[in-house]
């Protein structure tokens, strides 16, 4: 048995916590190649109690890239793979029969983690899939009459793989609008791809992230600390007026059949917040706001058929709004 790790001390400024995350970045960099993106992800829906929605084809890390994210803020994490037979109750947990008390007494489900890892989300069906709505929500688990309260933090990262459909169920809109963020993991470019082979030419083991050189940076402590100031970022009105006209242009386009909601608008101020608090910026810019918008809003609005057909992405329909919709000054 190891010794347990012992916790960092808590920084005591903004600089020394954004110091701190900027280590995570590159200790989870010492696993994971080529994802530089999807890790500020993860800590930007983080500092935001926020869920995240990883898509990309098998094999490009996004289990290694929750399991090291995990390591290197000491938080407990549990990989659930998702199945068509996997019944709300595995998810969440149920009243089993104690025989030696001879009573029922409610057994914990994977949900009881600070990181759940739900892989390959869309191959559950939607009664199993809606059995995280409560705990992705409202951060509990009622079962038997009883609320239980879930970790903090708490979040969810699920897979899906965007190219194989067959055997799977497309996730419910009020399941998808509780994702803060999808992350769309690409395939690396030849350089990371070339360096990830060194590594395992080398003897890197995936399953043994200590070997590889891993290390804890900070704790639930300070990750709660940085969240505290994250949020404290100022915003102006003319910027709040701009999230806004953003939101109604994707409500406004003739491409859109559904536009954003206003938990989408939200959620893109939260996600910005964080990033310009990331960034060294003590208050919200139009720039923050665009950095965020293709990866809090991708998966909440919905394309016309007709422009289905015509080729059109959702991201180069996003991509049109920001252009159209006048900047403050």
């Amino acid at each position: 048995m190891t010794d347990p790790i012992p916790a960092p001390a808590i920084a005591a400024t903004d600089d020394e916590l954004r110091a701190a995350l900027n280590r995570v970045r590159t200790e989870v960099g010492k696993a994971v190649v080529g994802q530089d993106g999807a890790v500020t992800g993860l800590i930007i829906a983080l500092l935001t109690r926020g869920h995240v929605l990883l898509e990309g084809v098998p094999g490009v890390a996004k289990t290694l890239l929750v399991r090291t994210l995990s390591r290197t803020l000491q938080l407990d994490t549990r990989r659930l793979q998702f199945t068509p037979d996997l019944m709300p109750g595995d998810v969440t947990g149920s009243l089993a029969y104690d025989p030696r008390s001879g009573e029922f007494a409610f057994r914990e489900g994977p949900v009881f983690t600070n990181i759940l890892l739900a892989d390959e989300i869309n191959r559950t069906p939607p009664k199993t899939q809606s059995a995280l709505l409560e705990a992705m929500e409202e951060r509990q688990v009622s079962a038997d009459g009883v609320t239980r309260p879930l970790p903090d933090p708490f979040m969810v990262a699920a897979t899906q793989n965007p190219i194989e459909y067959e055997g799977t169920y497309s996730l419910p809109e009020a399941q998808l609008d509780r994702f803060l963020l999808k992350l769309v993991l690409d395939v690396p470019e030849r350089t990371a791809e070339l360096s990830l082979l060194r590594r395992h030419a080398d003897g890197f083991d995936p399953h043994d992230l200590a070997a590889a050189g891993v290390t804890p940076v900070l704790g639930a402590a300070e990750l709660a600390a940085a969240r505290a100031a994250a949020s404290a970022v100022r915003v102006e009105d003319d910027v709040l007026g701009y999230l806004v006209d953003l939101a109604r242009a994707t409500r406004r386009s003739p491409s859109m059949r559904l536009g954003v909601s206003p938990r989408g608008t939200t959620g893109l101020l939260a996600a910005a917040k964080a990033w310009a608090w990331l960034t060294g910026y003590e208050s919200l810019t139009p720039d923050h706001v665009q950095a965020m918008l293709l990866p809090v809003w991708r998966h909440r609005v919905q394309l016309r058929p007709e422009a289905e057909l015509e080729g059109v992405s959702i991201d180069a329909v996003l991509q049109s709004i920001v252009q159209q919709v006048q900047v403050p000054l």
